[in-house]
């Protein structure tokens, strides 16, 4: 089973917009051939980014908590750091705020960070151990 980390814009892709670039990855994670990892800081985000004005609508509070019910359902909850000295090998990224999914990626000893922020995939080559990708690349091979 091939162990994910999703970024908070594939999470709004999957909970909010049902994007088609999300549902292969929705088949293997309903096929049982992946499992989703979440910690906190990344969940504590999601819940602030779905009070945002999202594509020039808001979600009302109801489907803002629909959401977080899904997520939870869907990924496994860790609390759990990788440990300092793996953490100092991590690449940094120079948006501050997403270096919680690359932590996030290494504690749960994911095999990949799915991801469409630019300076996430950035850093996919200097990653060793799990590949940043966007969701189309994603294969559970």
């Amino acid at each position: 089973m091939k162990r994910v980390v999703l970024d908070t814009n594939i999470w709004l892709d999957w909970l909010v917009f049902n994007d088609s670039s999300v549902l292969h990855l929705k088949k293997t994670v309903s096929d049982g051939a992946v499992q989703i990892f979440i910690n906190s800081p990344c969940e504590a985000e999601l819940e602030r980014v779905l009070a945002y004005d999202l594509a020039r609508h808001t979600l009302a509070a109801s489907a803002q908590a629909d959401c977080l019910a899904e997520c939870r359902r869907i990924a496994q909850r860790i609390d759990s750091v990788a440990p300092e000295a793996e953490l100092k090998l991590l690449p940094r990224c120079v948006d501050p705020d997403d270096q919680k999914f690359l932590e996030l990626a290494l504690a749960a000893r994911a095999d990949a960070l799915i991801t469409k922020d630019h300076k996430l995939l950035e850093l996919a080559r200097r990653t060793k151990s799990f590949r940043i990708l966007i969701p189309r690349k994603f294969s559970t091979r």
